[in-house]
């Protein structure tokens, strides 16, 4: 089974973290730093269940209207009947009650979406936009070129940015994660790159960080620029040693993203 970052278990410790603190269930950040309005431009993704809004995911403004994030996110809306008009993205470097909300108009998973079948997880096409119903003013994230990152080597460096489950202590596993719904970056070292998958170290011992359970959808840039390569979907359990995070520069993902944005 997959340890993608699925919702439904962002949900589950959303509930327990709810119960716990006052702060809002959320995940994110792994030994990183405060972001305050260093990407201004990278979002949570918010939905309504029942009067309470929950931050789900992260994502990243790629338009001024289009939000780019993990297909497990709204594939989870999705399942769950969410309508548009009750799903959101909050720019505030914290995440509260009080943050003011940008409501969508649509949602849209890649309908190729999925880890089934013989090559679900060769390609599982985990990508997907939010519409945002008002424009959103200022810079956006840049969508890479064609195969950009076949270029890349062995420990070139991206950065990480999204919100909520924090870690910065590396002994304790599951006691060590905790939630504030602060939005944080953190740079990681490229292991390996495959066809859809670019995996990073995020092993404080080495100097590296990465992200957690919500962070999915979040951007992954080439450091020092606005240059997202991947975005987070998966990595190992208490998030300490590897990053793994799906490519938007493939054909595959370019296909997609085509339909509502231009392309570089």
């Amino acid at each position: 089974m997959a340890r993608v970052r699925r919702l439904r278990a962002l949900v589950a410790v959303a509930l327990i973290a709810a119960g716990l603190a006052a702060a809002p269930p959320a995940a994110g950040i792994t030994f990183g730093n405060p972001d305050g309005n260093d990407h201004p431009y990278v979002g949570a993704l918010v939905a309504n269940f029942n009067g309470t809004n929950f931050l789900l995911c992260s994502g990243t403004m790629i338009s001024s209207t289009v939000f780019l994030t993990a297909g497990h996110c709204t594939d989870f809306l999705t399942s769950q009947g969410v309508d548009p008009s009750d799903v959101y993205v909050s720019f505030d470097p914290t995440f509260d009650d009080s943050s003011p909300l940008v409501q969508a108009v649509g949602y849209h998973t890649n309908p190729n979406y999925g880890y089934k079948g013989p090559n679900g997880f060769a390609d599982p096409h985990d990508i997907a936009v939010v519409i945002l119903g008002t424009p959103v003013s200022g810079l956006t994230g840049q969508l890479p070129t064609l195969n950009q990152l076949n270029s890349a080597s062995p420990g070139q460096v991206y950065t990480a940015v999204g919100y909520g489950t924090v870690r910065n202590d590396k002994t304790k596993g599951p006691a060590s994660l905790f939630f504030d719904g602060e939005r944080r970056w953190v740079d990681g070292t490229m292991n390996s790159l495959n066809k859809a998958w670019l995996r990073l170290s995020e092993n404080p011992s080495t100097g590296n960080g990465g992200t957690c359970y919500g962070d999915s959808g979040g951007p992954h840039f080439f450091k020092g620029t606005r240059v997202l390569s991947s975005i987070t979907v998966t990595g190992d359990t208490w998030c300490r040693s590897t990053d793994v995070t799906y490519r938007v520069d493939t054909a595959s993902a370019r296909a997609f993203l085509g339909q509502y944005v231009s392309l570089p």
